[in-house]
């Protein structure tokens, strides 16, 4: 019998059931009197059956209070099982309930169905409906638990994700703060190089004016003796100032014209040339230092063999890693990663150095074959392609077309005129055309890229910007 908490400590140590005339022994443990005498007479002696300590006693002292609580419980026990018995009998006719009405869904007796309760019902016996029920429920549990196991996996899919989304923000973060501490490594040793032209150009400027002031106090000096010489003879008489004058030019020294001071606005800041278009001129030679790449590759989309580099600009082959947990859910089986951004509209180009890698394929792919990973012909994949030493071309589907090379490819040009209808191939080193889809875009591509060379990333090159006086930024293509 099954006990709760409470019941747990009136059981008896000996027979586990509850307490009947519970007796209590010196060492203060209570056993039912029945159970202590026959444990008494079958080990022939007194002695305690949980502490073995020994008593010489014929009547132990019952134990009153716990007798009156095990009473209480009995009877709340019995109680209980009686009443639990009237259920299984009808309450209107007192009979045993051994049918079941399909149409009430509930247990009646046989006198219900006499009595037209239940006549034109469905009944059955309760042992072939309840089979029948249990039936039910077991195919409704089986329903269930796979529910529960499909639930269980998708959280722990989900718990995965979510650690996965958290190292993917950690790591984008470091890689941040590590792109923009460049920046500002640029922009203060850019400070630090036109503050340092000012302060040389203010020295510079200083020392001028104080060698022009060292001169004029020199000539200062000079022109003041000569002044002083002057007024001296002024105050001689008149016979002895005429008998020594020569002129003021000869024996005075005095300059027939004013000296040429030098303007003193050649002297001052050039403060235009060191704020003039500030900003613009520190971005414009900022795009001199950082490099545009026209196609980013998204990791979301790269099979767990493929690694990208932290630029999210090359893509190497090794073994499998948990750079995304979204492939399996958006990408097509292969071993490729697509760009960051669809294409729906223009006219648009990149490069890729593919120097020699022994296996790869380049081109787009159209969004519904990113959805459906459909591979049937013409369904949306367009690719040039080298392997095992042979060049191809494909619409989907697993075969190539053999393509006809004469010189081994490093470099290829992807240029698509989405408007046009156009997928161009060229080998840059070259110069030459390689192979050029036609097919009418109705929907958004994306740019695709397989590799399967563990010894050769797939890079795709910057391009030059070239920034105008207008401020707008053109980009040339080697």
């Amino acid at each position: 019998m099954e006990t709760g908490a409470f019941e747990e400590h009136l059981l008896c140590p000996v027979c586990r059931e509850i307490f009947r005339d519970p007796v209590l022994l010196l060492c203060s443990h209570s056993f039912c009197l029945a159970c202590l005498e026959q444990y008494w007479v079958h080990t022939s002696s007194q002695m305690c059956p949980v502490c073995r300590a020994d008593f010489c006693m014929e009547h132990p002292p019952c134990n009153r209070a716990l007798k009156n609580l095990c009473e209480v419980v009995l009877q709340e026990n019995e109680k209980q099982v009686s009443e639990d018995a009237r259920e299984f009998f009808c309450s209107l006719h007192g009979e045993k309930l051994e049918l079941f009405c399909l149409e009430d869904r509930r247990l009646v007796c046989g006198v219900c169905l006499i009595d037209d309760l239940h006549i034109r019902h469905t009944c059955r016996p309760v042992e072939e409906t309840a089979e029948t029920l249990k039936e039910d429920l077991k195919t409704n549990l089986k329903s269930l638990q796979e529910t529960f196991k499909l639930l269980k996996s998708q959280k722990f899919i989900r718990n995965q994700k979510a650690k996965h989304i958290k190292s993917q923000a950690e790591k984008t973060e470091a890689h941040i703060k590590e792109e923009f501490e460049q920046l500002r490594h640029f922009l203060r040793d850019e400070e630090a190089m036109r503050i340092g032209a000012l302060k040389e150009e203010k020295e510079q400027k200083m020392k001028m004016l104080d060698d022009q002031i060292i001169k004029i106090n020199s000539d200062l000096t000079s022109l003041l003796e000569r002044i002083q010489t002057i007024e001296d003879e002024m105050k001689t008489q008149n016979v002895s100032f005429l008998l020594n004058y020569r002129g003021p030019c000869e024996r005075y020294n005095i300059p027939s014209s004013r000296p040429c001071l030098q303007k003193l606005s050649e002297g001052v800041i050039d403060v235009a040339k060191h704020l003039g278009n500030l900003k613009f001129r520190v971005w414009q030679k900022m795009t001199d230092v950082t490099q545009y790449t026209p196609v980013i590759l998204d990791p979301n989309t790269a099979h767990p063999c493929l690694h990208l580099s932290g630029s999210l600009t090359d893509v190497m082959f090794g073994q499998w890693g948990q750079q995304t947990r979204g492939y399996p859910e958006t990408c097509d089986g292969y071993t490729s990663v697509l760009g960051s951004e669809g294409f729906s509209y223009g006219t648009h180009c990149w490069d890729v150095d593919v120097g020699d890698n022994t296996s790869w394929a380049i081109g787009m792919i159209s969004e519904s074959a990113i959805t459906t990973r459909d591979r049937s012909p013409n369904s949306g994949l367009w690719r040039v392609a080298y392997h095992n030493g042979k060049y191809g071309q494909g619409e989907s589907g697993e075969f190539l077309t053999p393509l006809t090379v004469k010189q081994k490819i490093q470099r290829i040009r992807v240029q698509l005129n989405w408007d046009g209808g156009e997928l161009t191939f060229f080998s840059l080193l070259t110069n030459t055309h390689i192979y050029t889809f036609k097919h009418v875009f109705t929907e958004r591509v994306f740019p695709y890229f397989c590799n399967v060379c563990p010894s050769q990333a797939l890079r795709i090159l910057p391009v030059e910007a070239i920034c105008h006086r207008n401020r707008s930024v053109t980009f040339f293509y080697s």
